[in-house]
């Protein structure tokens, strides 16, 4: 009996020894499939991160290209035409009368700090003449104004200017004459367009050349808070 229990003990403890050795090999084999994958696994998962490290540089170029062009559209001397532009700003380079500083005030309190435009600030505030005060007018909506120099005003002879210091109505007339409704950029200007007045006024030629009837733009495009300027050299008539 003693014989037949050592063999069957014997047996027993082979038959576990062959299930831990068998269960060792498994977890070994189960170890190295998941080491071969692994690698496989997370090569397929880079694409994916390239693509996301891709679209995030698009983004960035998108955006830098929109800062620049919100920079262009905000910088008041981008649009500006005419011969007389460059004189300007190496005149007026800073300050309020500026073409960066007159970008930043209603076109009225603009006009008062251009130095070529003190006849027509006169002229539009009642200094010329106590019955006509446009100035609340120009400064209360958005206008495209023909704005004439000083040395345009001096042509005008002495006989003339004395009525309009007394005629509240010839003035009134003149003046609106000089302002449309609207904003109107240089490359839409081009064309005719009903003032303020009530007639007609044609803008003709394009970029450093515009007329307006018979006077020439020196300097256009000046952008004030709510207007946009043309400088020109003549007094324009209804």
């Amino acid at each position: 009996m003693l014989k037949g229990t050592k063999k069957y003990s014997a047996g027993v403890a082979l038959a576990v020894a062959g299930v831990f050795t068998l269960a060792a090999c498994s977890t070994d084999a189960g170890e190295e499939e998941m080491e071969s994958t692994t690698p496989a696994m997370t090569e397929e998962a880079m694409p994916e991160e390239s693509m996301s490290d891709d679209s995030m540089m698009e983004d960035d170029a998108m955006e830098d290209e929109s800062m620049e062009d919100d920079s262009m559209a905000m910088d008041p001397a981008a649009n500006l035409v005419g011969p007389a532009c460059a004189a300007y700003a190496e005149e007026v380079p800073d300050g309020p009368g500026s073409i960066q500083g007159m970008s930043q005030d209603p076109v009225a309190v603009a006009a008062s700090n251009n130095p070529m435009l003190t006849t027509l600030v006169a002229a539009v505030s009642g200094e010329l003449n106590p019955d006509v005060n446009l100035v609340d007018t120009l400064n209360g909506d958005e206008f495209t104004v023909f704005a004439p120099v000083d040395d345009a005003f001096a042509e005008i002879d002495q006989e003339t200017i004395d009525t309009l210091s007394t005629d509240a109505d010839l003035l009134t007339q003149i003046l609106t004459y000089h302002v449309v409704p609207g904003q109107i950029e240089p490359a839409d200007i081009p064309g005719t367009h009903t003032t303020v007045e009530g007639t007609d006024v044609e803008v003709t030629g394009e970029g450093d050349e515009l007329m307006v009837n018979d006077s020439m733009v020196l300097c256009g495009g000046v952008q004030t808070a709510n207007a946009t300027v043309y400088l020109i050299d003549g007094v324009l008539m209804p």
